[in-house]
Parts: structure tokens; C-alpha cells; sequence
């Protein structure tokens, strides 16, 4: 090939790989535009509560105590911030609470880190599964007026199922009823912030 040819070559393929990322931000930022849309929190809460998750995983992967030694996850809806997983010592347990309690914006923590070894790979994998089939569970409440199944947010840690979301009153219980069906599903939580 000639040097023509091949600059050429490589200056499509740029733009190419180029204008394929733009349709990929640009498809992202539709589909979270949509996502926002079904929200009952603001366009602001979605971001705040987004800020508080990356500001917690910078804690909790950029302590190298508490990234060598546990396995915690942080959800943060409407400025209430959920810890689920496993530390093996009171005074890690109490640092990493101690840390996230700090992150401006966050209005409340519910800390249901338990005293433990981290959970194995395959734990995380089961729980992985409990969560995509609590969601999926969740379309089949379709007959409740106003219902939308995106706006519960689940998170499952060994079993124990945490339901996050701003529900009105008439859709908890069906909501709650339906997720303690789905297989593997050993306790439920509700946090949920009922609204008019």
C-alpha cells in the first residue's frame, strides 16, 4: 500500500471509531435523558446521588485498608446512602461508616455492612442474578396505576434483597410481595420514601 493510501485508510478509520463514540455518548446520554424521565427524583437528586456513589467508591477503593481487606458496596438514592457487603473488623466497619457519613449531600446512612470475611466471587455472581431476576419480576406489577418498575432501585448482598425508591403507598406492598417470590431471595428490606 502506498503512503497515500494508507493515511487515507487511517483517517477514515479515525473518523470512523470517531463518529462511532459520538453515537455511543450521544445514545447514553438519550437513554439516561429517558431514564430521568420515568424518575420521581429531580434531574439534580439523579446527579447528586450519582456524586455520592463515585465519591464513596473513591473511599473505598482508594484506602488500601479497606480495599485489601473488605467487600462493600455503596447505592446512594435520594441522598440516602445504602452500605451492603463485608468487613472483618469493628474498626474498619466503623472507618469506612465513618468516611462515607461525611460526603456532603448524603441525608442519611443505613449501614447493613455485617462483621464478616468478604463473600466469594461466586456469592456476588448469585447475588448478580437475584438482582436481574427481582427486576425482571417487577414488570409483571403492570396492572398497578402509575406503576413504573425502573424507579425501585434493588441491590442484593447474600440473600437479603435492599429496595430503594419513592413509591406511593398502594405500590410497597405488591412491590415487596412480588420480590419475596424470586428465587434465592432469603429476606427483604424496604427503605422506601412514601410519597403523596
Amino acid at each position: 500500500m502506498t503512503l497515500k493510501k494508507t493515511t487515507l485508510f487511517s483517517s477514515l478509520l479515525i473518523i470512523s471509531l470517531l463518529s462511532g463514540c459520538a453515537a455511543v455518548a450521544v445514545g447514553t446520554a438519550a437513554t439516561t435523558g429517558v431514564a430521568v424521565a420515568h424518575d420521581r427524583r429531580s434531574t439534580g437528586t439523579v446527579i447528586d446521588d450519582q456524586t455520592i456513589e463515585l465519591k464513596a467508591l473513591r473511599v473505598l477503593y482508594g484506602v488500601d485498608s479497606i480495599r485489601n481487606n473488605t467487600h462493600v458496596n455503596a447505592t446512594c438514592y435520594n441522598g440516602v446512602l445504602l452500605l451492603t457487603g463485608e468487613a472483618p473488623t469493628d474498626n474498619l466497619l466503623n472507618d469506612i461508616t465513618n468516611r462515607l457519613r461525611k460526603i456532603p449531600k448524603v441525608k442519611k446512612v443505613h449501614n447493613e455492612i455485617v462483621l464478616a470475611a468478604p463473600s466469594s466471587l461466586i456469592s456476588r455472581s448469585s447475588d448478580s442474578l437475584i438482582t436481574s431476576k427481582a427486576k425482571v419480576a417487577l414488570f409483571s406489577l403492570n396492572k398497578i396505576q402509575g406503576f413504573d418498575p425502573t424507579r425501585v432501585k434493588i441491590v442484593s448482598e447474600n440473600g437479603v434483597v435492599y429496595l430503594l425508591g419513592l413509591l406511593k403507598k398502594h405500590e410497597i406492598n405488591p412491590v415487596i410481595e412480588t420480590i419475596r417470590r424470586v428465587g434465592g431471595v432469603q429476606r427483604v428490606v424496604k427503605l422506601f420514601e412514601i410519597i403523596g
